[in-house]
């Protein structure tokens, strides 16, 4: 039997809005052609996906299990259509501070004819780039999730607090996390909303606190108004290139080794 990826996109949806009308609203379909492609998926499959009632549209055990897998799969389908269209790209994800320009000379070199381009990521979506096939690659900061993900570590680095230069450890040549006790920090999502580095350190130099990154983010991002000190007594960051597991390419593993040796 082959799967409509299609009827699963709608079963998904259905799944996820747990309303058939505010499903068919998303998929701007009608609902009357959305409830029929879902029976015809559940007669496919020979199993009810949903159980409907006057409360509401709430998966079966069935449906459960289909909706763990189809995530998944839809991921990889639209990845896979992402890498086709872009056959002779090679796209590496980083995050910030990192430098990764002389891995992508070296691989450009060998390659004069591949289009070699990068995306800047974030805590939020590191992985997720790899997993959707925006990148082929990704420099990640671990820890991060590894389901799913092939992962080879290149180096650690020590991490620092960054605070504003007019705070009473400003001056210290380093601190250790117990002169930080009581000290507000600023993490990537707390307060919320607060997403990128930029934002993290305008935060701390408005309203204070202290921001720990790794050396090389700190160092990337220096201004006038902050200062970076080192921690003695808190692990280092550890940064590794990360790929989908079930991408296997030559140019992948000539990649990793070129990283590696950078």
């Amino acid at each position: 039997m082959d799967l409509d990826l299609r009827k699963l996109r709608y079963f998904v949806a259905v799944a996820e809005q747990r309303n058939f009308g505010r499903a068919a609203e998303v998929l701007h379909i009608a609902q009357p052609v959305l409830s029929r492609q879902i029976r015809a998926l559940e007669a496919e499959l020979k199993v009810r996906l949903f159980d409907r009632s006057s409360k509401g549209t709430e998966l079966t055990p069935a449906g459960a299990a289909l909706l763990a897998d189809a995530r998944p799969l839809l991921a990889q389908a639209s990845a896979l259509l992402r890498r086709v269209g872009a056959a002779d790209k090679f796209t590496v994800g980083f995050m910030p501070g990192l430098i990764v320009t002389p891995a992508l000379r070296a691989l450009s070199a060998r390659h004069p004819g591949l289009r070699v381009d990068v995306v800047r990521t974030t805590w939020d979506d590191q992985v997720e780039v790899i997993h959707d096939g925006r990148v082929d690659v990704g420099y990640v900061r671990l820890p991060v999730p590894l389901e799913g993900l092939r992962c080879v570590p290149l180096f650690s680095e020590p991490r620092v607090a960054v605070l504003p230069v007019t705070h009473r450890l400003a001056g210290k040549e380093s601190v250790r996390e117990a002169d930080l006790s009581g000290e507000r920090r600023v993490h990537h999502a707390d307060p919320p909303g607060l997403r990128s580095v930029e934002e993290k350190l305008e935060h701390v130099a408005m309203h204070g606190g202290v921001a720990i990154l790794p050396l090389s983010t700190a160092v990337f991002y220096s201004r006038e108004d902050l200062v970076h000190v080192p921690i003695e007594d808190i692990a280092p960051n550890e940064v590794a290139l990360a790929w989908a597991a079930h991408r296997r390419t030559p140019l992948i593993a000539e990649f990793t080794e070129i990283a590696r040796r950078a």
